[in-house]
């Protein structure tokens, strides 16, 4: 496979956290922090996919490449996939990453752990995923699960995900993490798709891809990123870089 293109979209204007990407962190934007880490992981050009110039203009300042795109996107996959074609016309990169802005704390073998599935030619997308080792979250709806069947000893094929406990019975729950690489095929079939009947009722928009036959293996990795949502998250997310 050809190197693939990372994409980290960033919207301005979050709910819970205005301003979201350029909040600093020991310094640096935090979408400044989320490119370092993609840089790191060393899999190929990265480039922040953003809706408002000011989130451009703080990327650029750190070295970062960033593209506009229009600020009606509906989702993630909307906007990577806009910038795709806007930075890469001619397709020569055959993968597309999706990586979210707001995990600034990501390890990059965590990011390279979603692109591992695609050596398989029948997967269309990767993703990853962590056990659930607190009881406290194993029936969170915000954590949502993945049920799936394995392929190798750190692999499964996805089945399905739900915010509902599942699957039932003695054994492991796993934690899926919205880190998604797609063929660049793929990509454009799935945008292309109406929301599924699935995806609206779970409000998960992984499961249009299920829904229309797309394959969807994911790898396990040891714990999940945090992610920041809210001041606290924010907080927590200084500290931990501060200690490292």
């Amino acid at each position: 496979m050809t190197s693939p293109l990372v994409l980290i979209p960033a919207r301005l204007n979050a709910t819970r956290l205005p301003r979201k990407p350029l909040a600093d962190i020991c310094g640096k934007p935090m979408i400044v922090r989320v490119w370092e880490q993609a840089l790191a992981a060393e899999l190929g050009r990265v480039v922040v996919a953003c809706d408002h110039e000011d989130i451009a203009q703080a990327a650029r300042a750190h070295g970062a490449e960033a593209v506009l795109t229009s600020p009606d996107h509906a989702s993630g996959s909307d906007r990577i996939f806009e910038a795709a074609n806007l930075v890469d016309p001619g397709r020569a990169h055959e993968i597309v990453l999706n990586l979210q802005g707001d995990v600034p704390l990501i390890a990059p073998k965590a990011i390279r752990a979603a692109f591992a599935p695609l050596d398989d030619p029948k997967v269309d997308i990767g993703t990853i995923m962590t056990e659930i080792h607190e009881s406290r979250f194993r029936d969170d709806p915000g954590f949502v699960k993945t049920v799936g069947t394995p392929v190798s000893t750190s692999r499964v094929r996805a089945l399905y995900f739900t915010r509902a406990t599942a699957p039932s019975g003695d054994g492991p729950l796993f934690q899926h993490i919205g880190v998604y690489a797609y063929r660049r095929q793929a990509l454009e079939q799935f945008v292309a798709l109406p929301p599924s009947p699935l995806e609206l009722r779970e409000k998960l928009e992984q499961l249009r891809a299920l829904e229309a036959g797309m394959r969807i293996d994911v790898e396990i990795i040891d714990s999940a990123p945090m992610d920041v949502n809210t001041a606290e998250d924010l907080d927590r997310a200084r500290a931990a870089i501060a200690a490292q």
